[in-house]
């Protein structure tokens, strides 16, 4: 899979972060260490920059950064992606709180415009674009107005990703040009989701009922009140942890604390090494995503999250959701909570009335790019 991406990056950079994107003035031509040589037309309104030189000669990405930050105001997914070039994928790169993933305008198909293969290929940090997953917008199923799928990071295939669903609406909202505060439904893995842009740009999430049956998470752990797992024991490589479970439409293990450790300090924790172990525990048949979460008061939690298929990541919106709702079932939190990530702020709310979880939060472009499949 040859790749040569043009890409315009985002005018909602931070000014430090757009100081670290600032490009080298000019290059006119760039060899890697392997027989692939990529020349670049020496512009004076653009400059070049390589993001990926691959050890692999069938895979290159170039980035064209705008030296005139304000002028990629400009472009837009709607004009960008109405380009139909055969053998060409149009994408836009967005993120929320810094998870980060690859949108795919696939409104014209129900087969996903790349593989599984393709997608662990793209996602690599090092030798791809780099995002935690690739999202693609298909056409509506039961009468919904698009149906979400997503390959993460690894390959694997999601039911459900809520900071994935938030970017989803926003390009959804770019491509057909939706102005101001919009709603439409979206079918996804894990049911009927129903996304609202705000007038700010943030986007409100319904995001269903929490599914708290053991069997239905799913966990072999033994139900400890009425059908749920709430606050019970599960051992990890010697650790005692306090776990609940919680299904938010894919599977969440959220702890607190060990039992020899009740208040979890998680700055210290050492995902990569925890992580893992309870992703592939025995106990969850289909793997789980794990939230180790910190109280700060009864509407102030802070958590770290290892995600099945994606690892450590800056962001959940699933995770922040099954949080809340573990917070409650074991009496630390109210049902209105903001949920603080490594990449920034959710608002999470369970409400009593209806018993849906509403996620709200931003979903921002980072850059826009084509290449060659």
């Amino acid at each position: 899979m040859a790749v040569a991406a043009t890409v315009a990056i985002s005018n909602s950079f931070t000014p430090s972060i757009r100081q670290a994107l600032t490009p080298i003035n000019r290059f006119s031509s760039l060899s890697s260490s392997s027989s692939t040589s990529i020349s670049f037309p020496t512009l004076q309104s653009h400059s070049f920059v390589p993001i990926i030189s691959s050890k692999n000669p069938n895979f290159n990405l170039l980035v064209s950064s705008a030296m005139n930050i304000e002028a990629t105001d400009k472009v837009s997914p709607s004009s960008f992606l109405d380009r139909r070039e055969s053998g060409v994928l149009h994408f836009v790169k967005y993120q929320g709180l810094g998870n980060d993933f690859i949108l795919v305008d696939n409104r014209d198909s129900t087969e996903p415009r790349i593989t599984p293969e393709q997608a662990v290929r793209l996602c690599d940090r090092n030798f791809g674009i780099g995002a935690d997953g690739v999202i693609f917008a298909m056409p509506g199923t039961n009468g919904t107005d698009y149906t979400m799928r997503i390959f993460n990071s690894d390959g694997s295939e999601p039911e459900m990703c809520g900071n994935g669903v938030r970017c989803f609406a926003r390009f959804i909202a770019e491509l057909e040009n939706l102005q101001g505060k919009q709603s439409f439904t979206i079918h996804t893995g894990a049911g009927l989701i129903v996304p609202e842009i705000q007038e700010d740009g943030k986007v409100r999430v319904d995001m269903g009922e929490p599914t708290l049956k053991a069997s239905d998470v799913p966990t072999k752990l033994p139900a400890n009140k009425d059908d749920a797992v709430v606050h019970s024991e599960l051992n990890v490589d010697g650790v005692t942890w306090h776990v609940t479970c919680v299904s938010m439409g894919n599977p969440h293990c959220v702890t607190f604390g060990t039992k020899e450790s009740k208040d979890l300090q998680v700055d210290k924790l050492n995902l990569v090494e925890i992580g893992p172990k309870f992703e592939h525990h025995d106990v969850f048949p289909a793997r789980t995503n794990t939230e180790f979460v910190q109280v700060h008061s009864h509407s102030h939690l802070k958590m770290h999250v290892w995600e099945r298929g994606a690892g450590a990541t800056l962001a959940c919106g699933t995770g922040a959701c099954a949080t809340v709702v573990a917070a409650v079932l074991e009496g630390r939190a109210g049902r209105k909570c903001t949920v603080d990530l490594p990449g920034g702020p959710l608002e999470i709310e369970w409400r009593e009335d209806d018993n849906h979880v509403y996620m709200t939060g931003p979903a921002e472009v980072v850059f826009y790019g084509s290449l060659s499949l």
